[in-house]
């Protein structure tokens, strides 16, 4: 049998580098892909194919997915979207630059990525899409408002796409992690530094007591995190199971958030979210 290939994306860490070197372990092809050439550059030193895809640039969409399929003969058994950013603030904060940005990366970057994989899955009669959600991508949580934003979007597109691929060999899936350990709260300060004036906010006290600390200061795992590999655990059952489930959970949080949604009214479920 042909080895089965992948693109993976956001490899640099956390969760797309855990999956990378998960899948190379199993005998996948693995297309590794980073926003940073030095993040690419590294992986390659590591041996993996790794090229640079920025879901912010569409050119380099569009060359990275040249890049792959010119390497496969045009073949591509699955795709992994999983790059993600965070502009942590309150909404009333949120100027709209920042939505934009987020958005496209964390939405249109995933979208244009999926279109132009679609057309070598359907002519080779099979494929996987698998995009990495978020349990905030079906509940909201306070100071995160633009990045559950897009998560409800992706979901939305995504389950909307699982339903017009329901008469093709084609399977959508969504991974919906809790808290992983990742460097996303790193990551997310020099978004939170360009666009939130939290000084000249009418509630730069709640800045200062509850996210400053939160977002500046170590202190160590949230409650119920996991390591990166209890996504890769999920993502290799939703790549080799012969019928994978629309939705995997990761994660306690994610399974109590589920349950709250669907059991409680919403002024309730407003109070234990908040």
């Amino acid at each position: 049998m042909a080895q089965k290939t992948i693109l993976i994306t956001g490899c640099s860490s956390g969760i797309g580098y855990d999956a990378a070197l998960r899948l190379r372990a199993q005998g996948w092809r693995v297309f590794a892909s980073c926003r940073a050439p030095k993040d690419v550059e590294r992986l390659q030193a590591e041996g993996f194919e790794s090229l640079v895809l920025d879901y912010a640039d569409e050119a380099s969409i569009t060359s990275a997915v040249a890049k792959v399929l010119g390497a496969t003969d045009g073949r591509l058994d699955a795709l992994f979207n999983n790059g993600a950013f965070a502009c942590p603030g309150l909404v009333e904060d949120l100027p709209r630059g920042a939505l934009r940005e987020v958005f496209e990366t964390n939405v249109f970057g995933y979208h244009d990525l999926t279109r132009q994989i679609i057309p070598a899955m359907r002519a080779q009669g099979h494929g996987r899409i698998i995009n990495c959600s978020s349990v905030l991508g079906f509940v909201p949580a306070s100071w995160r408002g633009a990045y559950v934003a897009s998560k409800f979007a992706l979901e939305g597109l995504t389950q909307t796409l699982r339903l017009e691929m329901r008469d093709t060999p084609i399977d959508v899936v969504l991974i919906q992690p809790g808290p992983i350990t990742s460097k996303i709260r790193q990551n997310s300060i020099p978004h939170f530094e360009k666009w939130i004036d939290w000084k000249a906010s009418p509630r730069a006290d709640h800045y200062r007591k509850r996210l400053m600390k939160r977002l500046y200061e170590s202190s160590g795992p949230d409650r119920y995190e996991l390591p990166a590999k209890a996504v890769s655990d999920k993502l290799l059952h939703a790549l080799e199971a012969k019928r994978p489930k629309p939705c995997y959970y990761i994660t306690v949080p994610t399974y109590a958030a589920a349950a709250i949604r669907r059991i409680l009214p919403i002024r309730m479920q407003d109070r234990l979210l908040s």
